[in-house]
C-alpha cells in the first residue's frame, strides 16, 4: 500500500516524537508498503524517512522545487516529485496515496489532515486515515472537535472517518483494515446536517 505521512519538520522535539516517527518508517518498509511524503529531511518526517530507509523501502518525496536547498530535502528518496507550488504537492500527495497518517506536526500537518479529512466527508475518497497521537498530542484536537460534535459544528459521523491511534502499530493496522463507513457522509446533502 502507498501510505502518505503527513508530519512535523522541525528539529527541537522530544525524542519520543522521533521514535514512533522512525519506528513508523521500518514498519512500512519492513511489511512492504511505500512512504509518500513531504519530502523533508528533518524532523518527524526525516526519522520516518530514515526508518523506511534502514529497511531497504520505497521512498517517495514531494515538493515545491524552492526547498531544493542543501540540507532541506531528504537525499534517499527512491523517488522525488517536484512541483511548482505548495498546493500542487499536497494534491500530488494526496493523488499518489492509498492511505493517510498524520504524525504530530503544527499548521501545516493540521491543514494536510483536515483538507483529506474534508474531502473524505464530501464523499471525494475513501482513502483510510489515522492520526498517530503519540504523547496524547491529538487530545487537545480531539476535545475541539467533541466540543464542535457537541454545539451542533460537525456530525458526529465524522469521528467514523479516521482513527485515533496511540501507537505506529495502531495507526499501520487502522489503515491497512479500516472500512468504508456505512452511512457515511457520501451526498453533499449529508455535509450539511
Amino acid at each position: 500500500m502507498k501510505i502518505c505521512i503527513y508530519g512535523a519538520s522541525g528539529q527541537e522535539l522530544p525524542r519520543p516524537y522521533f521514535d514512533a516517527a522512525r519506528e513508523l518508517g521500518r514498519m512500512l518498509a519492513g511489511e512492504g508498503h511505500s512512504l509518500i511524503f513531504g519530502g523533508g529531511a528533518h524532523g518527524l518526517m526525516g526519522a520516518c524517512a530514515e526508518g523506511a530507509s534502514e529497511l531497504g523501502g520505497e521512498i517517495i518525496g514531494i515538493a515545491p522545487r524552492f526547498f531544493d536547498e542543501p540540507g532541506i530535502l531528504y537525499p534517499h528518496c527512491s523517488r522525488f516529485v517536484y512541483t511548482e507550488t505548495m498546493a500542487q504537492r499536497k494534491t500530488a500527495m494526496f493523488e499518489e496515496s492509498e492511505a493517510f497518517i498524520a504524525l504530530p506536526g503544527g499548521i501545516g500537518t493540521f491543514e494536510e489532515f483536515f483538507e483529506t479529512l474534508t474531502l473524505k466527508q464530501l464523499g471525494r475518497h475513501r482513502k483510510p486515515m489515522a492520526l498517530l497521537n503519540t504523547l496524547g498530542y491529538y487530545e487537545p484536537l480531539t476535545a475541539l472537535l467533541e466540543r464542535a460534535a457537541k454545539d451542533g459544528f460537525l456530525s458526529r459521523r465524522c469521528f467514523r472517518l479516521y482513527g485515533l491511534c496511540e501507537t505506529p502499530r495502531e495507526a499501520l493496522d487502522h489503515v491497512l483494515t479500516e472500512q468504508a463507513p456505512t452511512g457515511g457522509l457520501d451526498r453533499l446533502e449529508d455535509y450539511a446536517r
